[in-house]
């Protein structure tokens, strides 16, 4: 290969390691051509898959400011950049792998730092942005409608208050002789207003 395009090729998995949010190395040795095409297509739009020779990498990756990635970087390697949903695409490169045992997953690099191939296995466990994103906004959901709970309950006690002492005075009978509801009311009120 000509030294302008070893240069290219390092430019271009440089700018991966950059723009990627994460970058995932495995090692395809002994998979079909066929079987690295249902990869690529398991993965989906959030992935690239691509072979690079471990010399490149290792250059593309100290421009990009990783450090510690050289351990990684024996047999063949192809790494996955991840544009989208990083728990999604470990997932998927999880199960390809376990339904494949020749692609083994080596490990990665996430927000600069280097991630052994447990570290990569645990963000296959996670789950999806979507999923996440749902339960937190049940869980916002949940606080806010006890909050209004709280707010509305001084009202609520003041209203019934008011309602007894209306009552009271419609079946005729005098509020004044009776204290408690009155003072109960005015207690009501007072904390409704504050």
């Amino acid at each position: 290969m000509a030294r302008p395009d070893k240069a290219s090729a390092v430019e271009e998995l440089k700018d991966g390691f950059t723009s990627s949010a994460a970058v995932v190395l495995t090692e395809y040795r002994g998979l079909t051509v066929k079987a690295l095409l249902q990869l690529r297509r398991a993965l989906g739009a959030d992935a690239t898959y691509a072979v690079a020779k471990n010399t490149l990498t290792a250059i593309a990756a100290k421009e990009a400011g990783i450090e510690g990635l050289d351990a990684q970087l024996t047999g063949p390697t192809a790494l996955t950049f991840i544009q989208g949903d990083v728990a999604g695409v470990a997932k998927g490169l999880r199960d390809f792998a376990k339904a494949n045992p020749l692609l083994v997953i080596k490990g990665g690099v996430m927000d600069g730092r280097v991630l052994d191939a447990d570290a990569v296995k645990k963000l296959a466990d996670l789950e999806s942005r979507e999923v996440l994103l749902a339960k937190l906004a049940g869980a916002m959901k949940g606080s806010l409608s006890q909050a209004v709970g709280l707010f509305a309950a001084p009202l609520s006690q003041a209203a019934r208050a008011l309602a007894a002492l209306e009552s009271k005075k419609q079946a005729g009978e005098d509020p004044a002789t009776d204290a408690a509801p009155a003072a109960e009311a005015t207690d009501a009120a007072d904390a409704a207003s504050n």
